[in-house]
């Protein structure tokens, strides 16, 4: 099982980025897919999630309006367009996959730094 993101890197505030998460190993159609990320200091927090087939949609406040999260699953990837990107969006951002239904499983990317600085 791989999840592999890309498509970090610093960013002036304002801008946009666009994270992608590639996966193997495991049928995610099968899982909902969702997009952590971790300050220094802080705790990893939720900022958005797909549902397996991807009808269903939910954000952080912090990131609403601002964030889309995608997928396709015919391409095995998940997508996270981050636009109008603030210096609070800064950490390292977490693709994770989890089991729809049951449940029993969970897998994780190694993560992609996000820097929002001018």
């Amino acid at each position: 099982v791989q999840l592999v993101e890309s498509g970090g890197g610093l960013v002036q505030p304002g801008g946009s980025l666009r994270l992608s998460c590639a996966t193997s190993g495991f049928t995610v159609s099968n899982y909902n897919m969702n997009w952590y990320r971790q300050a220094p200091g802080k705790e990893r927090e939720l900022v958005a999630a797909i549902s397996s087939a991807g009808r269903r949609t939910n954000y952080a406040d912090s990131v609403k309006d601002r964030f889309t999260i995608s997928r396709d699953n015919a391409k095995n990837t998940v997508h996270l367009q981050m636009n109008s990107l603030k210096s609070e969006d800064t950490a390292v951002y977490y693709c994770n996959a989890h089991e729809a239904g049951w449940g029993r499983y969970d897998f994780w990317g190694q993560g992609t730094q996000v820097t929002v600085s001018s």
